[in-house]
């Protein structure tokens, strides 16, 4: 596969808060990523990075082989949505549109008006006296319409509905079918989104906590439920990421597969096992990050 987008030893330090620290990443062409970790965890500070937007404290990156920084011929072939984007006040959507049009070289304006539609975007509305759900379609729109080689999403669909961060899911990935490209979604809305996710990047203070593809984190860890005596038999030896419990019962995360035969004998032993969510696993990791 083609990298993209490379970074190493990448640091951005702000007086005394370390946001990044040593981070070593390499994206691929036409990929879906997902970019989680708590608040704070320096994902909008790598993005902003990546697309120019910020400046490293250490550390390189490299976009297409090049330094993106005051490089136009990079930073053509990028989009970044913010949650908070930012237009003109007496914008309204279709003059942002426009704009779009003119920086975006593969900009899909039939796809932007179906979205239009989709959304129910009211075009005539001035983009200050928008809802913070249609403000999060313009951006939407944009990020989908302008078919850019590599497309940050830093979560801008939070402002959207259920039904409408649906639709955003929906075309994102039919889209994407037709076009292949390499796009970033950061989201807090693990569970959401998992089912798009190629490759999974986690940081976590800064670090780079997972970097690894979705199929394999599915399988990395099991939750098992039954009498604590036979869940801490189980668990003996193992890596364990939460344990609760309730009276005789206990419910145990642990790390690792387990063959068929080892499902038998628990499933003989009369102990439950459930597969961990993406969501879990990154909750799970982060909390046992904070504690070591």
């Amino acid at each position: 596969m083609t990298v993209v987008i490379e970074t190493r030893d990448l640091g951005k330090t702000y007086r005394e808060t370390v946001a990044l620290a040593d981070v070593t990443l390499s994206l691929e062409k036409d990929t879906i990523y997902g970019l989680l970790g708590r608040n704070g965890a320096g994902k909008s500070t790598l993005m902003s990075i990546i697309t120019a937007q910020n400046f490293a404290s250490t550390g390189e990156v490299r976009v297409f082989g090049e330094d993106p920084y005051e490089n136009a011929a990079v930073l053509g072939r990028m989009c970044f949505v913010r949650e908070s984007q930012k237009y003109p006040d007496d914008f309204k959507p279709g003059q942002a549109f426009a704009a779009a049009r003119m920086f975006f070289p593969n900009w899909d304006q039939d796809l932007a008006d179906d979205l239009v539609k989709a959304f129910l975007l009211p075009m005539n509305r001035r983009i200050k006296k928008l809802s913070r759900g249609q403000l999060s379609a313009v951006g939407v729109i944009i990020g989908l319409a302008a078919r850019a080689e590599i497309t940050f999403f830093d979560e801008p669909y939070l402002g959207l509905d259920a039904v409408a961060r649906q639709i955003f899911y929906d075309r994102l990935l039919e889209d994407y079918a037709e076009h292949p490209r390499t796009i970033v979604l950061s989201s807090h809305l693990i569970d959401e989104v998992a089912n798009l996710l190629e490759h999974v990047i986690v940081l976590d203070q800064g670090r780079v906590l997972i970097d690894a593809s979705a199929d394999d984190l599915r399988g990395r860890a099991v939750t098992v439920v039954g009498d604590a005596s036979a869940v801490s038999g189980f668990t003996s030896g193992r890596e364990v990421l939460h344990t609760e419990s309730l009276g005789r019962v206990t419910s145990a995360t642990v790390l690792g597969t387990i063959d068929a035969a080892e499902r038998d004998r628990l499933t003989a032993a009369g102990l439950d096992i459930a597969p961990v969510s993406l969501q879990q696993l990154v909750v799970r990791l982060t909390q046992k990050e904070e504690v070591r």
